[in-house]
């Protein structure tokens, strides 16, 4: 059987492809227990990858959690498998981008909540409808989505239950950006490629800084960040001399 979830490497960028797009990639324990192994695999791999993409084969992202495999009784590895498959994702050390074109529903918005950004194409619809189907959120949609978007939007994607497009993904700051579907893959990769040109070592701190100071008040979060920094990376004089090189030349 094909593989439920592709992995790419080029260049510093591991790239996660959901794959199966025949049921519109719908999450099942089977594709949770793929991705889990990736994601385990590229937490040890700083030093090869800088960043991942998380994306969906074929006509969208993912429709979201399969129902099927709910009605049929899921029978995962342990409790909270997909919960904490999507924690381990979130808590990366290297940055997440979520790539979200078409259908990204309940389940498959928590799981691209997880990225440390969301770009969306023209085409995607993202909505949380747990209320419709009498289903309450356990993969972290009433933690993340306040914090991404707001307690009252968040409110409101969860009591509506409606379809929201790339352009208001983006207007409510769900979606850190939205682009044409014939531009996706190619801003995609400058995106991608602009933020792994810089320091991977800083992308880690930061990402950690961020988590850790994470509702602190700011005198809190302040002393954290002066106190508690990594300090310099081992590619800083590096890149400075490189900087001042070009500039020497230019001058």
């Amino acid at each position: 059987m094909p593989a439920l979830v592709l992995r790419e490497d080029r260049e510093g960028l591991a790239t996660l492809t959901l794959n199966r797009p025949e049921k519109l990639n719908a999450l099942t324990v089977a594709l949770f227990a793929e991705l889990r192994a990736h994601v385990e695999r590229i937490a040890t791999q700083t030093e090869e990858v800088g960043l991942v993409i998380v994306r969906g084969a074929g006509k969208c992202f993912s429709a979201g959690h399969d129902l099927a495999d709910i009605s049929h009784g899921e029978r995962p590895p342990k409790p909270s498998f997909q919960a904490d498959t999507i924690e381990l994702l979130a808590n990366l050390p290297q940055p997440v981008i979520s790539a979200v074109h078409g259908h990204c529903y309940t389940g498959a918005l928590e799981l691209a909540l997880a990225g440390d950004l969301i770009v969306a194409a023209a085409s995607a619809r993202f909505a949380d409808t747990h209320a419709r189907w009498a289903l309450t959120p356990v993969w972290g949609m009433s933690q993340r989505l306040p914090r991404r978007v707001g307690v009252a939007k968040a409110r409101e994607m969860m009591l509506t239950a409606r379809t929201y497009t790339g352009e208001e993904a983006q207007a409510i700051g769900l979606a850190n950006v939205c682009v044409p579907d014939d531009r996706f893959d190619a801003e995609l990769e400058r995106l991608a490629r602009g933020i792994l040109a810089n320091s991977w070592f800083s992308h880690r701190a930061n990402k950690r800084l961020l988590a850790d100071t994470e509702g602190m008040p700011l005198r809190a979060g302040l002393s954290h960040e002066i106190h508690r920094t990594e300090g310099r990376g081992p590619d800083m004089q590096q890149r400075i001399a490189a900087f001042m090189n070009k500039s020497s030349k230019v001058s």
